[in-house]
């Protein structure tokens, strides 16, 4: 609780991260039926662990259709939305248990309920690229991929894998205050791998510190990991380093850990020459890579 983020920072290795940009809502048609998804425009992953697309569809009579098909299934497609049993384009079809380029891939979701949510494991750097949702309803009751008759990217969601981990971010939620005042530290960290989630740990808190960390999901049905930190502002916490530390853990010899620190300045009820009064200040740094940066709120 007490080392310098100095030397906690030393000893942090950057390797990857995740995260889910932008949500992507499609209407297509074919023949007399109108069908659309919901699913993430971008989904950037890390190397070495899984990516969850969160994927929900509607379709024109489904209820009926439902009640007419003897199965339902799924199929994702890689780089191209034609559709051939054998175009090696197929990187999952749930109804003959095919997986190719993948260690794993799972379809979380209840076709029969409209949720297409999938979960690619073991994610390498060949695997950046665009993918395609296709539901086929059999049989023969309906058969289509869910993007447009065209070679827009932008109308289906893109996989991108890197090694590079993204800081967690760190917030203050008070601007001002005096001292002996709460104050209350959040601090976030993207998860779109529901089984392999970010673990947040804290370094150098105040004694009067109190922690609570939780997974949520977010209004696009991806996930973070929010950590929220209350103590009681101190004279004794002035220029005090405050560390927030994400952990990714991954299928390698090493997790993938990040930092971001701030910076307390708090300032006495009673005036200084060296610290203001009333007003709580966060001067944030990041660890990663090269391009580390400092801001000031």
């Amino acid at each position: 609780m007490s080392s310098s983020p100095q030397t906690l920072m030393a000893g942090i290795q950057i390797t990857s991260f995740i995260f889910i940009s932008s949500v992507l809502i499609h209407t297509c048609s074919a023949d007399d039926d109108i069908y659309s998804a919901v699913m993430p425009e971008t989904v950037t992953a890390l190397t070495g662990s899984c990516v969850q697309i969160p994927c929900t569809f509607t379709i024109s009579n489904f209820e009926d259709k439902r009640n007419k098909a003897k199965s339902i299934n799924g199929i994702w497609l890689k780089n191209t939305s034609k559709f051939a049993e054998k175009y090696s384009s197929i990187a999952f079809n749930s109804s003959k248990n095919i997986i190719r380029g993948f260690s794993d891939i799972q379809m979380t979701g209840n076709l029969s309920e409209r949720n297409c949510t999938t979960v690619f494991y073991n994610i390498m750097m060949n695997h950046s690229d665009l993918y395609y949702f296709r539901l086929e309803m059999e049989p023969n009751v309906f058969r289509a991929t869910f993007n447009p008759e065209s070679d827009d990217s932008r109308k289906t969601v893109r996989i991108t894998v890197k090694d590079s981990p993204q800081p967690p971010e760190l917030k203050p939620t008070v601007r001002k205050v005096m001292e002996n005042t709460t104050v209350s530290l959040s601090c976030s960290a993207e998860a779109p791998c529901p089984k392999q989630p970010p673990t947040i740990s804290w370094s150098n808190i105040p004694e009067s510190a109190h922690i609570t960390t939780q997974l949520q999901e977010k209004p696009d049905k991806t996930q973070s990991v929010f950590s929220n930190m209350t103590f009681k502002a101190s004279y004794m916490d002035h220029k005090k380093n405050i560390s927030c530390t994400a952990t990714y853990p991954r299928k390698t010899s090493k997790d993938s850990t990040v930092e971001t620190t701030a910076m307390l300045q708090i300032w006495l009820q009673k005036q200084s020459q060296s610290i203001k009064r009333n007003e709580l200040h966060l001067v944030q740094t990041w660890t990663g890579d090269s391009n580390s940066s400092g801001k000031e709120d």
